[in-house]
């Protein structure tokens, strides 16, 4: 029996220090903001998930991390899913996304992995696709630069002046899904 009363939220990013505050780390920092917001401590493990239980208004949520490489996000999302008896309509999954500008936000109720390794790993788990997500612009780089080392390079002095914003809203987005639902969200966040 699925568990209908509780949510994950899982922030994609890879594992370690040299790939903290990387632009394919900005699911980790949604994390790190709606933990520090609703005093969420990330000090449980399982699953090679760092992740915490609480609240948003009255909602249990988990918070989680996974600990394996973007590509291998998949397996311990989907443990402490199935361990935690969540269908996947509430697994609500925040990652970079190189397809929209710098600041954008889209919320999508389901969809394909559009390149995205973290999402193909999930959805391959799975076995479907039907899981919301919130995608964070990160931009494609200029045509000079290499696309692997834009999505794991470190946001440029510009971006992070103005990236506090882009977190506040990606975590506005989650307690909206969380407490309103995905399809409100979207007519409120997708612009």
């Amino acid at each position: 029996m699925t568990n209908n009363t509780l949510w994950m939220i899982a922030g994609l990013g890879n594992p370690g220090r040299e790939y903290a505050r990387t632009r394919h780390n900005i699911g980790f920092m949604v994390i790190e903001h709606l933990a520090e917001k609703y005093n969420i401590s990330l000090t449980q493990k399982k699953f090679d998930t760092h992740f915490g239980l609480g609240e948003m208004e009255k909602i249990k949520v988990i918070l989680a991390e996974p600990m394996a490489y973007m590509n291998l996000s998949g397996p311990p999302i989907m443990q402490l899913a199935k361990y935690y008896k969540l269908a996947l309509d509430h697994i609500l999954v925040i990652h970079d996304d190189i397809d929209l500008l710098f600041e954008n936000l889209k919320i999508k109720a389901k969809g394909g992995h559009g390149g995205h390794n973290g999402l193909r790993s999930i959805i391959g788990v799975a076995g479907d696709n039907a899981f919301p997500r919130i995608r964070i612009g990160i931009g494609r780089p200029d045509t000079h630069i290499d696309v692997t080392g834009h999505v794991l390079g470190k946001f440029a002095a510009e971006e992070i002046k103005r990236l506090d914003p882009v977190l506040n809203c990606a975590v506005e987005a989650a307690h909206t899904i969380i407490t309103k639902g995905v399809t409100l969200s979207m007519n409120r966040f997708n612009r």
